[in-house]
């Protein structure tokens, strides 16, 4: 198995580097890849502020993304319903990532955040 960084994800959905491009698809399309939260997290981040893309796009592209067989996260449940809550709840990606450990795996989050507080209360 393989890591990518947030660079080829970001080439391979992007493709405004041609040959970054050919080498990202070539990577991703073809080997067994590990996704890492954090390089998620940065991926989110980068579209979302640098690239100006809407949160519902970013959610679609990434869900498509993650749904490839060869394509593995520490927890794919939790990768998907961040990327639900982020798109419909508008919080930060890395919030989401915490209200769905919680939803997902029941994990108990401390946050003085009061949207994660909410958020988390609400499926109890």
């Amino acid at each position: 198995m393989e890591i990518v960084d947030a660079n080829v994800i970001l080439r391979y959905l992007l493709k405004d580097h041609k040959s970054h491009f050919i080498k990202s698809k070539e990577i991703i399309d073809h080997r067994e890849i590990y996704i890492p939260m954090e390089v998620l997290a940065e991926v989110v981040y980068v579209l979302e502020k640098v690239y100006d893309i809407p949160s519902g796009r970013i959610c679609f592209a990434l869900t498509e993304l993650l749904a490839y067989q060869n394509i593995s996260t520490v927890d794919k449940a939790v990768s998907y319903e961040s990327l639900n809550i982020y798109k419909t709840e508008n919080i930060d990606f890395v919030d989401a990532l915490l209200v769905s450990y919680h939803r997902v795996n029941h994990h108990r989050i401390h946050s003085f955040d009061k949207k994660v507080n909410k958020l988390c209360r609400s499926v109890q």
